[in-house]
């Protein structure tokens, strides 16, 4: 059994820690309302971006539409583009984006295709090299942006890209987690290249017929590219306001476990010193009458 001494130590430490949980808490709380914003506001933009390529996308052959768009004609080889948070202690907001990303690779690699992988973000690369990191070709870390801007987005799609036109795969498909709350963060893959028309997206145009000035795939070779970056962008705010939002929850639960746990040693401490001072009293009433 623990000494007094020793619970102590104990509550202390336990306090001391709930302190820290508590203001982790805060900070989760106070970033989450601006990080939900940016989402939210990226969201109309990568959806209309997304019915302007649908309206495009049809008004183009197959034979001039550009090959981020068709494709290669092959489905051989895939990259899974994998968007975790940079720190951990947001419960499993990390772990439920990477088990998506590993369920995917295996079913993949089971059919007999060639599985690439692009981890942005320290956490997906911690766990995905545990069994794929022979497969790891590409590790990006955001750690030193203070904020996460378009550049940055930008900057993946152009590796992105740059490995498509080299021939390194043909299929690119982006993992992140979708924000929906506070307590709900829905794990979703997006497939980036071959880029393909949502549907119903065509139909967003009021019957209007449009005559494009240059051509559809012209339009469509510049649009394309900057349709990646946006959903990886859209992608990136839903992790930063999926991450908050998970930490929030579980520094909150971690700050009630540890009230709880202060709650018990301090009844076991307590129980302890009266039975101490019980002992004590009897050993001293013991003695008198002994006189």
């Amino acid at each position: 059994m623990a000494s007094l001494k020793d619970l102590r130590n104990r509550i202390a430490s336990v306090k001391a820690t709930q302190k820290i949980t508590k203001a982790m808490q805060m900070v989760a709380a106070a970033k989450l309302r601006r990080a939900q914003e940016a989402a939210e506001a990226a969201r109309p933009y990568s959806e209309r971006m997304a019915a302007v390529m649908a309206n495009i996308g049809s008004a183009v052959s197959a034979a001039d539409a550009p090959p981020l768009m068709t494709g290669t004609g092959k489905d051989d080889v895939h990259l899974l583009i994998v968007a975790t948070a940079e720190r951990g202690l947001c419960g499993g907001f990390n772990s439920q984006i990477a088990r998506l990303a590993r369920e995917h690779a295996r079913r993949l690699i089971a059919e007999g295709k060639t599985v690439k992988i692009v981890t942005v973000g320290k956490k997906g690369y911690d766990i995905l090299r545990r069994d794929f990191a022979d497969r790891i070709v590409e590790r990006i870390e955001l750690r030193e942006a203070k904020q996460v801007g378009f550049v940055h987005a930008d900057n993946i799609a152009r590796k992105v890209i740059a490995m498509f036109e080299a021939g390194g795969f043909d299929v690119a498909t982006l993992f992140y987690s979708r924000f929906r709350s506070v307590i709900s963060q829905v794990p979703t893959a997006q497939q980036l290249i071959p880029a393909s028309a949502p549907e119903g997206g065509a139909k967003d145009n009021g019957g209007a017929v449009y005559e494009y000035e240059p051509e559809a795939g012209e339009i469509l070779s510049d649009l394309i590219p900057r349709n990646i970056a946006v959903q990886i962008f859209r992608a990136l705010l839903e992790n930063a306001a999926g991450e908050m939002g998970a930490k929030m929850t579980a520094m909150d639960n971690a700050t009630r476990n540890a009230g709880d746990m202060i709650n018990k040693l301090s009844i076991t401490y307590n129980r302890q010193r009266q039975a101490q001072i019980t002992k004590e009293l009897i050993e001293i009433i013991s003695g008198a009458e002994a006189l």
